[in-house]
This record gives structure tokens, sequence and C-alpha cells, in this order.
């Protein structure tokens, strides 16, 4: 296989060079960072252009770019329903969820669980969180050291070592402007690596629609399973449900997306962002979709993981942009470069958002225990070093992302079993006035058993047939006895998963709804025991720390003495 040449190492370094020196200049201009609150939050300077790209890109990791195409190269569009999803969630993030953390105002989204709850249930969900955004960086910065080792033999080491010490460096040094400026940039780059996969596909093919039927022939355009089994990959359902929930907690409830969206000053401008933010997900993601068919088309008569040529269907999309595009020096370079930009991103919001809420959540408590306060030189100090640790475990954690399994569902399954509870945590806050500090904490730590004993127990294989035609393999016969045993072997798996634990057997885009379901309904439930075994009467908190929708219920009604108070849940809007 063809690997990169001098003009592709050169337009990859020119990519990481321009990232690294956005960090730099905002380093040296503006306030040059002489408090936390400009940079965390850029002092609440930003635009909603670069606000509502960087919740897409954040979103939209080096995961989606490698794993999405992989996915509808394998099994086809089903996967592509989950942006009606998104669509569904938005405007709760934007009237329900967002408008709470703008009235309390800090880097921290965990300090809404104190003012909510207490200190407690603010620190155990606030180590849940740390564990999640570990977690998943090391999958984000796993996937482009995969593509980079896939296409020019480098070692997934000095790759993950590489990609994180950039990210870690203008991130650190730039804060939060430089994270989201970056990122507009990073965008252009992801874009481009795309339109580049489908652009090329489509000359070679014939045209666009010359993609779709051939697609379409190979029985990879799916958009009607219905299925009501749980235990079915991908359905309407579980897409629908599965990525309502995970879209919630992502952009409802998740510091990244919190932090972000707090560095706009105006709160309709932040829900501006949002809705912005939507179709430029799913048109990236749309797009993404797409490209694995364009791959399709092309590798439909010989499969190059069957083949021998690839050891993942995550290296799909480099090893077609190097086999194709290789003739042309630089080019497989600005895919490369897109595809390090989409895990940069990602990561740098991670290191961003970590070391705040490390310093806001742990650091600073810690010191007012001793009735000091951290000086804001002390503050900026210290963020910097807790960037720099947050990389360097970024780092350390990438070199397990390969014993997650496929690049896609891994991340969705870090999202589901850790996020989910965690989210349900946060709705027991703004929805119920029931809910307590007790049951906030009861519930989150029975939703993550629950979840990462189902998320993280034994898997049966996904069942997967390779295509029969075989006209464009060098060696035909054994591409057709691959195929004859990967066909048994099919229906050996279909058979053997029913042996497996029926919860084990559920799709990983059900772990979000469940684990957030459980951590709610839990939480409500221990809240209303303990505080009818103590006989206590909810606590009298601020109507602001509600959803909008009860807490100018509250107001209306809010009595003058809390005895008369009633234990109200927003669930009772229904009854």
């Amino acid at each position: 296989m063809a690997t990169l040449v001098a003009a592709d190492y050169a337009v990859i370094a020119i990519s990481l060079i321009i990232s690294s020196g956005i960090g730099v200049y905002y380093w040296l201009t503006g306030g040059k960072q002489k408090s936390t609150e400009e940079y965390f939050m850029a002092d609440r300077s930003m635009r909603v252009a670069p606000v509502a790209i960087g919740l897409m890109v954040s979103y939209l990791s080096a995961v989606s770019l490698l794993g999405v195409s992989s996915e509808n190269y394998v099994y086809g569009t089903q996967y592509a329903v989950i942006n009606l999803s998104y669509g569904l969630a938005t405007p709760f993030v934007v009237y329900l969820y967002m408008p709470v953390f703008f009235k309390v105002g800090t880097a921290s989204a965990f300090e809404y669980l104190q003012k909510r709850f207490g200190k407690a249930a603010r620190m155990v969900v606030s180590f849940a969180f740390m564990l999640q955004l570990l977690l998943y960086s090391g999958v984000v910065l796993y996937a482009p050291a995969l593509a980079l080792e896939a296409t020019t033999g480098i070692s997934t080491t000095a790759s993950v070592i590489g990609i994180g010490l950039v990210c870690t460096f203008y991130s650190t040094i730039g804060g939060i402007k430089a994270v989201l400026i970056t990122d507009v940039f990073q965008s252009l780059l992801m874009l481009i690596a795309v339109i580049l996969v489908i652009a090329t596909a489509a000359v070679d093919i014939g045209g666009l629609d010359r993609i779709w039927e051939i697609a379409r022939d190979g029985s990879r355009i799916e958009f009607d399973n219905i299925s009501m089994d749980p235990t079915v990959r991908h359905t309407w359902w579980s897409l629908t449900f599965g990525g309502f929930f995970t879209y919630l907690s992502l952009y409802g409830t998740n510091q990244v997306q919190v932090q972000r969206m707090l560095t706009i000053k105006d709160v309709k401008d932040a829900q501006t962002a949002i809705w912005w933010s939507w179709p430029l997900s799913s048109l990236m993601s749309l797009s993404l979709c797409f490209s694995g068919l364009a791959i399709y088309a092309r590798y439909r008569n010989c499969d190059p993981l069957v083949n021998g040529r690839i050891n993942s269907y995550d290296q799909l999309m480099p090893f077609y942009v190097m086999d194709t595009l290789s003739v042309y020096p630089g080019v497989p370079g600005l895919f490369i470069a897109g595809i390090f930009s989409a895990g940069l991103s990602t990561i740098s919001a991670t290191v961003n958002s970590l070391a705040a809420v490390i310093l806001e959540d742990f650091i600073k408590p810690l010191y007012r225990l001793r009735d000091k306060e951290i000086t804001a030189t002390g503050s900026i100090i210290v963020s910097k070093i807790l960037a720099i640790v947050v990389g360097a475990c970024c780092i350390a954690i990438a070199f397990m992302g390969h014993y997650l399994g496929g690049l896609l569902q891994a991340a969705l399954t870090i999202f589901g079993v850790i996020g989910g509870p965690v989210f349900g945590t946060f709705t027991l806050g703004m929805f119920t006035r029931l809910g307590n500090e007790r049951g906030a904490i009861v519930g989150l730590l029975t939703a993550l058993v629950f979840s990462l004993w189902i998320g993280f127990g034994p898997k049966p294989p996904i069942p997967n047939k390779v295509d029969g035609n075989a006209t464009d393999c060098a060696d035909v016969a054994a591409y057709y006895d691959y195929k004859e045993s990967s066909d048994l072997h099919f229906e050996y798996q279909q058979t053997a998963n029913t042996s497996y634990f029926y919860l084990y057997r559920i799709s990983y885009m059900w772990y979000c709804p469940l684990g957030s379901l459980v951590s709610f309904l839990v939480g409500w439930l221990f809240s209303w025991i303990s505080n009818l075994i103590l006989r206590e009467e909810p606590k009298d908190v601020d109507p602001e720390l509600f959803t909008p929708i009860l807490a100018s219920r509250l107001r209306k009604k809010r009595p003058r003495d809390a005895d008369k108070f009633h234990s109200t849940v927003v669930l009772d809007t229904i009854s």
C-alpha cells in the first residue's frame, strides 16, 4: 500500500502548526489570561458562529469520521435515522436545560448540583463525569493514531503521543478561546476530508446517483427496520430513543458543551448557537453516512478486510484515500490532517473542561476547608498545570483504546453507561422538587453499577455477512473460501447469541436511556422514602434552580410558610 510522501507530511505539519499558533496568539492577546473567567469562559465574549461550530465538532470527533463511514459500509444506512433524534432533542436542550446553567453562570456545571443538592452530590457526579470524559478521550485520541498507522506505518505509540502533545499544548496556553477558534479551522479540514472521499468516488463510479444505486443493489440502503426487539442493534426505536437521550446527555448537561454555551454572554444568542449546531451536526453526520456508501461502491467486489489489506473496518476511510489519492502528493496529507483535526478538537475541549472541573470542584473546596481562597494568579497557574496533567492522562488512556472494540460503538457505549446516569441526576434536580441529596447519590451509584454491568459485560459477536462478489480480488478462490466460512460463522453467531444473558444482548443504543431512567427513578423514589422515614419536607430551593416551566409555577405558588409547600414533581403537570 502507498504511504505518505514529503508533501503530505508538510500539509499535516502546517495544520498542526496553525492550531498551535492559534493557542499562542490567545495566550499573548486579550486579557492575557489573568483570570479563570477568561481562561475557562472567554469572558463571555464569544460570538454565535464559533460556538455553534464548536458544539458540533466536539461531538463529531475522529470517532465519527472513521466509525460512521465504516458503519454504513458494513451494515447500511439504518444508523442515519439517529439524526432525527437530534432534532427532537434540541428544543429540550434550548428551553429546559440550558437556561438553568445560564442562571448559575459558573465554569463548572457541577456547581449547580451543590446549590440544588449539596457538596457530596457535586463531588460524586463530578468524579463520574471525569471518568466518562477520560475514557472517551482515550478512544478519540486512538482513532487518528489508528488512521495514521494504517496509511504510513508510523507506530500508534508515536501518533498518540504526538497528537496528544499538540492539543495539550495549545489548549493549555490558549484557554477556551483557542479551543473554540481552532474548532472553526479544524471543522473546515474535517469537511474537506469527507468531501474528498465522496467526490473522488463519484468521479470514479459515475456520479452520486450511481453510488446510491450500487449501495441499494448491495442491500446497504436500509431505513425500514422498525423491530421492537431491543437486542436488534439498530432500529427506528433504538436510534430515536437512544439518540434522543444521548443528545440530551451531551448537550443538555455535559460539562464540555455547557462550558462552551457559557462563553456567550446573552442567553438568546447561546440558544441560537445550539439551534445552529443541530443542522451542522446532522449535515456532517449524513455526509459521513454517504461517504461509507461511496467507499462501498469501490470495494463491493473485494472487501479489503477479507482480502487482508486492512485489520479493522475503522481503517476503511484512510485506506481508501491512500488507495485512490496517493498519486496526488499532498492530498492524502490533507485528509489525514482532517482526521487529526477531528481528534484535536475533542481532546482540546476535554483538557480545558476537565481542568475547569478539577479546579472548581476539588481544588478550590480544599482551600476553603482551610479557610483560604486561592488567588486569581494562583488559579491560572493551577489551571494550566491541571491541563497538562489531563493531557498526559488522555495520552495514557488512549493506549487502551483498542480494547474497546469498534470506535463508534465504543464511544456511544461510554456516553451511555456513564453519561446516562449523570444526565438522570441533573434531571432529578431540575425537574423535581422532591429530589434530595441522598436520593441523587443513591440513584447515580445504582445507575452506574447497572449501566457498567450491562455495558461492559460479555458481549455476543455482531453477525456480519461478507458480500459474495469477488471479481476484483486477485485470489477469487481464497475470497470465496473466506465467504463460505464467514456465512457458516454468521449462522452459528445467530444461534449462539441467544445463549448470552438477555441484558448483555440489548443494543448499545439503549444504554443511555436505561442509565438515565434508573438514575432518575431510583433517585426520586429514594428521596421520597428518606423524606417519609425522616419526616422531612422537601427543602425550600431557589426556583431558579429548576427548569423554567417548573420554576415559573413555583414562583407563582411560593408560600410564605415553607410547611405549606407540598411535594411537587414536574410529572404532576401530566397528572
